[in-house]
C-alpha cells in the first residue's frame, strides 16, 4: 500500500520496544560483563537515515527515492518522522537504562542534502531527539555522526544539542576549527587504511590524535570497520592511538 497521511499510523513507541526488546537484553548482558572502567556506547539509526531504508528498501548513492517523496509529500513524510523520533527517544532512554553509559545517533546518509533540507530532515529531528531523551535520562551524553554532512557540520554541531560530533573520513582535519568551542570530535581514520595497514596507517593515526589533542576526542574510524579487516592492524591502530611508538 503506497504511503500517505492517511496510512501512516500514528507513533507508538511501546511496540518498538517491544519488537526491540532483544537488543535492550544484549545491552543489559554486555555491561554486565564489562568491567566498570570501560565504556559502553549504545546507538540508532536517526530518522532521515532509518526514512530512506522504509522508503527505498535498501541503500542507495543518492536516495532518491525518499528525497522525491519528501518533497512531493511532506505531510506524510513528517508523521512518519514524528514517528521515526518517538521510537528513537523511547529506544535510546531504554539502552540508558540497560546501561550504556553513552548513545550514538548514526546519520549514515546525511549527505545529498540540500542545506534546507539537511535542516530540516538531518538537524530538527536529532534536535528532538537530543531533547526528548534529555527529559528521560537528565544529561544524557549523546554522539551525533552526520556521515557526509561537509558544510553543515557547524550548523549540525550548533543546533542539535549533542555532546560530541562524529566526522567521516572525508572530512579535513583542520575543518574541526569550525565547530563550536569545547565539542568533542570521534573519528576519523579512512577504514581502508586500517584494512591496508602498515606505515601509512600508523602515520594518519598519529596525525589525527595531534588534530584534535585541542578538544574532547575519541579516536574512532570515519565510518565502520571493513569485514576483510585482519586483527593484526586493528591491534597495532589500538597501540599507536594509545601512544605507542
Amino acid at each position: 500500500e503506497p504511503l500517505t497521511v492517511e496510512t501512516i499510523p500514528g507513533p507508538d513507541p511501546s511496540r518498538a520496544l517491544e519488537k526491540l526488546s532483544p537488543v535492550i537484553e544484549t545491552v543489559r548482558r554486555v555491561r554486565t560483563s564489562l568491567a566498570s572502567d570501560k565504556t559502553l556506547i549504545g546507538f540508532c539509526g536517526s530518522p532521515w537515515t532509518v526514512a530512506t531504508y522504509m522508503i527505498g528498501g535498501r541503500g542507495s548513492p543518492d536516495q532518491a527515492a525518499a528525497r522525491l517523496f519528501a518533497l512531493r509529500q511532506p505531510a506524510a513524510f513528517a508523521r512518519l518522522i514524528d514517528i521515526l523520533v518517538e521510537a528513537s527517544i523511547a529506544y535510546l532512554g531504554a539502552q540508558f537504562r540497560a546501561g550504556a553509559d553513552v548513545v550514538q545517533l548514526f546519520e549514515s546518509w546525511a549527505l545529498n542534502l540540500d542545506e534546507v533540507a539537511f535542516r530540516d530532515w538531518v538537524i530538527e529531528p536529532n534536535r528532538r531527539i537530543v531533547e526528548g531523551l534529555r527529559q528521560a535520562i537528565p544529561d544524557a551524553p549523546v554522539i551525533g555522526f552526520p556521515r557526509g554532512a561537509a558544510g553543515n557540520l557547524p550548523a549540525y554541531a550548533a543546533r542539535t544539542g549533542v555532546n560530541l560530533l562524529g566526522l567521516d573520513f572525508a572530512t579535513p582535519l583542520a575543518f574541526a576549527g569550525n565547530l563550536p568551542p569545547g565539542i568533542g570530535v570521534q573519528g576519523n581514520l579512512d577504514p581502508l587504511r586500517l584494512l591496508a595497514g602498515g606505515e601509512q596507517m600508523e602515520v594518519r593515526t598519529r596525525a589525527i590524535v595531534a588534530a584534535f589533542r585541542d578538544r574532547p576526542h575519541i579516536f574512532n574510524l570515519g565510518h565502520g570497520i571493513l569485514p576483510e579487516t585482519p586483527i593484526a592492524p586493528v591491534e597495532r591502530l589500538i597501540e599507536v592511538a594509545r601512544g605507542a611508538p
